[in-house]
Order: structure tokens, then C-alpha cells, then sequence
């Protein structure tokens, strides 16, 4: 795969969370109530700055889990032999507790999917809802997510990466593409010259 663009840097990544941490605020009135879970592996990510966020604006500190959703994908024989399995994190009950989702990428719905019944597991919220950075569409299951940082119409040869300076040492988010098949470049070659 290779590089097509770049549709967030840093700072659009930052306003795109400040963005949804005042809709989080606006839609449940306040924090009374609210936590965020975030997805393995970037979402906790992403959980952890909005959280910031959201104490900046309101200056209350928003309890952060993590959640790993491996066990309960739907695709996990196709993952591998043996799955990477990593911990589930969540230092509070999510019993009636409006819980907000936090992933950095919503393409098929099929995680979303996986995440909420691993949060069933979990205890019963009040309510679940769902942020993240990028819908990139293609959905196939009827998932629609509450907050949303960009929406970025993509094919479905294309991939979306999410960088974070935590995991990655940058915060970027690029359009990946297929590289070319050498006949592709060569008959690229021939109509250039």
C-alpha cells in the first residue's frame, strides 16, 4: 500500500476531538454519568485525549476504559491461529452509565458490533454511544456513529491509517492505496511518453 493523502494532521486531529467533546457534552448535558471506553488499540487512545478534552472544557474528570473486542469478532477465524488477546480495562461499572465509544476508524460496523456485545458482558448502560475520528463508510451492519471527526468517502481497495503520537510518534491520518501492478505502471509509462 502506499500513500494516496493526508486528510488530518496534528492540529485537525485536535479540533476534530475538541469538536466532538462539546457535542458529547451538549447531546448527554454535561459529564453526570458519562464514561469513555475506548477500542484497541488507537481508540484508547483517542478515549484518553477526549477525556482531556472534555475536563478542559467542563472540568470534570470523564472515567476512561479500554476494550478489547478480539474474542468477540465475528472474523476471528480469519484473524489467525492464535489471536492476539489483549486487556480489557474498565475501573468502574458500566451499570447504567452512558457509555461513549471511542475508535478511530468506522468502516463495516462489524467492531462497533463486537464492542457492544463485549460491553453487554460488562454490565447494562443506560445508553451506548459512539465517536470517532473517521467514517470511511461501506457499512455492513446498520451502525450509524453519534460523533463523528471527518467523514471520508473512500473506495473499498483503500484503507484508512490512523497515526497517533502515543503509538506512532506523529499524529496524522492518511489514504492508503493499492500500489500499481507492474503492467498497470508499465502501460502508465507508455500513455506518458
Amino acid at each position: 500500500m502506499r500513500e494516496k493523502a493526508q486528510i488530518l494532521d496534528g492540529p485537525g486531529i485536535s479540533r476534530a476531538l475538541t469538536r466532538i467533546a462539546h457535542e458529547v457534552l451538549e447531546r448527554n448535558k454535561g459529564t453526570d454519568g458519562v464514561v469513555l471506553v475506548g477500542l484497541r488499540s488507537r481508540g484508547i487512545e483517542l478515549a484518553r485525549r477526549l477525556g482531556r478534552k472534555i475536563k478542559e472544557i467542563d472540568g470534570v474528570e470523564v472515567p476512561v476504559g479500554a476494550l478489547d473486542v478480539t474474542l468477540y469478532r465475528d472474523d476471528l477465524g480469519k484473524v489467525g491461529v492464535q489471536p492476539v488477546v489483549r486487556k480489557t480495562e474498565i475501573p468502574f461499572t458500566v451499570d447504567e452509565k452512558k457509555v461513549v465509544l471511542v475508535d478511530d476508524v468506522l468502516y463495516t460496523g462489524r467492531t462497533i458490533r463486537a464492542a457492544m456485545d463485549s460491553l453487554m458482558d460488562l454490565g447494562r448502560p443506560r445508553l451506548i454511544q459512539l465517536a470517532v475520528l473517521v467514517d470511511r463508510g461501506h457499512r455492513e451492519l446498520p451502525v450509524r456513529a453519534d460523533y463523528v471527526g471527518k467523514n471520508v468517502p473512500t473506495s473499498q481497495q483503500e484503507q484508512v491509517q490512523v497515526l497517533l503520537e502515543e503509538d506512532d510518534g506523529v499524529d496524522r491520518v492518511v489514504i492508503l492505496e493499492p500500489e500499481p501492478s507492474a503492467s498497470a505502471r508499465r502501460a502508465a509509462e507508455g500513455r506518458e511518453r
